[in-house]
């Protein structure tokens, strides 16, 4: 549905004025709730980006991890050498171009092949980094800067709008309706001249490059980090949760599952510590057979059902 530019602009104004508001958290929230907006920032660029990608390729990506651990180590080895905001260029170039190039080496095969594949880079850049490390004789890097927790939440924020900006733009684009043809059926995207695989890899840039500058964006606030943080494989999984939760069929459908599942997943953290890959699994479980489509998909049907119940009552006046 194609919506008139009064209805765009209202809704990009809409955007913006939540943005503003969302940027005063840390001058009215407390140490506490400024450190869950941090958390909330950080998984609505994950997952807003991931879902720009899967949602309408249908294909999932468990990367997030590798080009977030890629980010975080950018600025671990780069920060005394390099000023902040080209290390934070840099990474996101990082990102950009290892994205296209496990998409050139991937996205031509079946969707499960892909899963696997992303499944198990992270763990691969995770090993090799721990074998140079202690190979080096070190552990870890320490990322030592004056940045506060207020500039990284920020950041991510100022990333996140840049994020929902790119996928606004895509939806509207030829590659955005290539990409839809593609989710739809690829063989007929294929045979209708569509360069398919130069679409997939192009699109999949997008959360590449967004995961590694929110690694390079959040490393400040380890302090020290080390492989087994930085690529630690339960982020992937969080962001596919939080996205399919949300749903993916709306640009701010992940948002939707980012907010209520950060505060579910603090209280799981803090009162089973040991069971939370456990109950990850569970929750991804109960979102795949309850909610397949997320929120959006909910909120569409029940739109849908009271639509169709007030059009039966006025007939039947």
């Amino acid at each position: 549905m194609t919506l008139s530019p009064r209805t765009e602009m209202t809704r990009l104004a809409w955007a913006v004025l939540a943005i503003a508001a969302a940027a005063t958290l840390p001058w009215i929230a407390t140490s506490y709730y400024l450190a869950i907006g941090v958390t909330i920032a950080m998984f609505t660029v994950l997952a807003t980006s991931w879902a720009i990608f899967s949602g309408p390729t249908h294909y999932i990506s468990l990367a997030t991890a590798a080009f977030y651990g890629v980010g975080t180590y950018t600025t671990g080895l780069l920060i005394e050498t390099l000023p902040y905001w080209t290390i934070l260029a840099v990474a996101g170039l990082i990102g950009a171009v290892g994205a296209a190039l496990v998409g050139l080496a991937t996205l031509r095969l079946s969707g499960v092949y892909f899963v696997i594949f992303t499944l198990g880079l992270a763990e691969f850049v995770r090993q090799v980094l721990t074998w140079v490390q202690n190979v080096a004789g070190q552990k870890g890097i320490y990322v030592l800067t004056q940045i506060t927790e207020a500039q990284i939440y920020w950041q991510l924020l100022g990333l996140a709008a840049l994020v929902w900006l790119a996928g606004w733009l895509i939806g509207r684009s030829r590659l955005g309706f290539a990409l839809r043809i593609i989710g739809d059926d690829e063989d007929v995207a294929r045979h209708s001249g569509i360069n398919t695989a130069l679409a997939k890899v192009m699109l999949f840039m997008i959360p590449g490059a967004a995961a590694a500058m929110t690694g390079a964006i959040l490393a400040p606030r380890y302090v020290y980090i080390e492989p087994a943080v930085a690529f630690s494989p339960m982020l992937s999984f969080q962001v596919v949760i939080m996205a399919l939760l949300g749903g993916t069929g709306r640009l701010w459908g992940p948002l939707v599952g980012v907010i209520p599942f950060t505060f579910l997943w603090e209280a799981i953290s803090s009162s089973f510590p040991n069971q939370t890959t456990l109950l990850l699994g569970l929750c991804f479980l109960l979102i795949v057979y309850l909610l397949p489509r997320g929120f959006v998909g909910l909120f569409h049907d029940l739109r849908h059902r009271g639509s169709g119940a007030a059009a039966r009552a006025e007939a039947g006046a």
